[in-house]
Formats: C-alpha cells, sequence, structure tokens
C-alpha cells in the first residue's frame, strides 16, 4: 500500500461525501497512480441514481479519476492543500462510460501524465473493475494557489 485513507486526506481537500478515493496502491511522482474506490450500496447518491437499479453516476466516476490525478500532481510538485494549494478539475476530452459501476464494485483508478505546463496538467485516464473498462478520459487540471 503506498497510500492509506489518512494520507490521502492529506493531499485531498474533499471530505464526506465527496472524497472518492480510498487507497493509493501505485504512484510513480511525475508519472502516473493508480487508486481504488469501493463503491458501496451506502453512497448517498445511490437513494436517488437510481433507487430501483442502483448504478454510481458517471460523473463521479470521472470526478474520483480527477482526484487520483490530483493526488498525482500534488505529490509531484511536493504541495499539500494545507499549504494553500488547490487542483482544480477544469474539462475532459475523449470521455467514454463503457460500463455501469454497481454496489460492490471495486474501482481501479488509473492516472498518468500526459503533460504538465504552467499549473496545467492533462492526465489520462481509466477506470476498470475486474480488468473490464469502465470510463476512459483525458482529464485536465490546474494547480492554483488559494488565498
Amino acid at each position: 500500500m503506498v497510500m492509506d485513507i489518512n494520507e490521502i486526506r492529506e493531499y485531498l481537500p474533499h471530505r464526506y461525501p465527496f472524497l472518492l478515493v480510498d487507497r493509493v496502491m501505485e504512484l510513480e511522482i511525475g508519472e502516473y497512480i493508480v487508486a481504488h474506490k469501493n463503491v458501496s450500496i451506502n453512497e448517498p447518491f445511490f437513494n436517488g441514481h437510481f433507487p430501483h437499479h442502483p448504478i454510481m453516476p458517471g460523473v463521479l466516476i470521472i470526478e474520483a479519476l480527477a482526484q487520483a490525478a490530483g493526488i498525482l500532481g500534488f505529490k509531484t510538485v511536493n504541495k499539500l492543500p494545507r499549504d494553500g494549494y488547490v487542483y482544480y478539475y477544469v474539462g475532459s476530452d475523449n470521455v467514454r462510460l463503457k460500463r455501469p459501476a454497481l454496489p460492490g464494485d471495486q474501482l481501479r483508478l488509473e492516472a498518468r501524465v500526459i503533460f504538465a505546463k504552467r499549473g496545467i496538467w492533462k492526465f489520462a485516464c481509466r477506470a476498470t473493475v475486474d480488468g473490464e473498462l469502465v470510463c476512459e478520459a483525458d482529464i485536465i487540471c490546474a494547480e492554483r494557489k488559494v488565498a
């Protein structure tokens, strides 16, 4: 295990119910990250999406990928949210949702740096369950100092 939830909370400003990374399994600074999101029926979004056929909203899968990418960015530049920095999700390209994520699934979140320049980062991202592609996207984040 590379990062447990306590260390993840140091690198992401998100908190329940919006913290969507449970564990980091692999991380190569400046290169890639592999993290997990355990999808539980206890997630608050399942009450309305959908009550009789619960699936994790695709936008939250993309958000989980962006959070994993944010951890990689923070680790790479050796900065923390408590130091006044944040990674904003600012866009995505080539988004494809291939299958739903269901309660009981464990999403494997992968992000690889495509480029980083002047605080703008682009990551090639994939979410899988048991080796089956759930989502892929190129995610763009902006590193910013906040007051």
